[in-house]
């Protein structure tokens, strides 16, 4: 039976937060606060794959096991990556990717996200996603957009307001569209995520900076699913960590 393991990726000079994993949440660094919140699923391990000595000295202390991992990574599956093979995971296993700036993701879509990729067996990767209900979220490029099939396999991933509803997305309006809002958690097979660095990179990852177009470029599937849960958006600005502080400080 397939064992389902959580890796948290977690670079130090994040490039819109530098230094954001160690940002003091109420007396602990955010690291720590995602960590101590996945480890209340029950699933095989949990890890934090880190290109920084500074990040696993902390996340030791706070009783982590972690991965140093190369700092050239460009993106948190490319370093979870090569955290699953010095780890030797079997191939036949799912790997959870909990991004380390998410320090209030609910624990049910985590576990959701697993059971969707034990579920669909033609997808390599699975993830979630909630619907947008606000004008200013859906023109937002921060809010990663996501169009599916009937089959709820992604078909395209953005920063653009997908899809454009011609009519009306040139002034920034909506009458019948549904917009869904991706949520940065995925599972992956570790037979795929083995195989992922080898994959060409596709121009449409460059352009849009969203390292799951790789996978769909490359002509893998991807489930999604509603999440069953409203899930927070991460931290990636000062503005976002202040309202996670707001969070913990209650």
């Amino acid at each position: 039976m397939a064992k389902i393991h959580i890796i948290i990726p977690a670079r130090l000079n994040s490039t819109r937060l530098p230094n954001k994993m160690l940002a003091d949440i109420a007396g602990k660094p955010m690291i720590q606060r995602v960590f101590e919140q996945v480890s209340k699923s029950k699933f095989e391990s949990i890890v934090i794959a880190t290109d920084s000595q500074k990040i696993k000295d902390i996340a030791q202390n706070f009783g982590a096991n972690v991965i140093l991992t190369k700092p050239e990574h460009a993106s948190g599956t490319d370093r979870i990556a090569e955290a699953v093979l010095q780890l030797a995971y079997n191939d036949e296993d799912i790997v959870i990717n909990v991004q380390g700036d998410e320090p209030l993701i609910p624990i049910e879509n985590i576990e959701q996200v697993a059971e969707l990729l034990v579920n669909k067996s033609e997808a390599v990767v699975s993830t979630l996603c909630e619907k947008i209900t606000s004008l200013e979220d859906i023109y937002n490029p921060n809010n990663v957009k996501v169009v599916f099939d009937k089959n709820s396999q992604a078909l395209y991933f953005s920063r653009a307001s997908i899809p454009f509803e011609r009519g009306f997305s040139e002034n920034k309006q909506v009458q019948q569209a549904e917009y869904f809002r991706h949520i940065g958690i995925y599972a992956y097979r570790v037979c795929f995520i083995k195989q992922y660095t080898k994959l060409s990179k596709a121009p449409i990852e460059r352009y849009e900076s969203l390292e799951q177009l790789r996978v769909l470029y490359n002509g893998y599937k991807i489930a999604v699913a509603e999440a069953i849960i409203s899930t927070p958006t991460g931290v990636d600005t000062i503005e976002d960590l202040e309202k996670i502080r707001e969070h913990f400080n209650v």
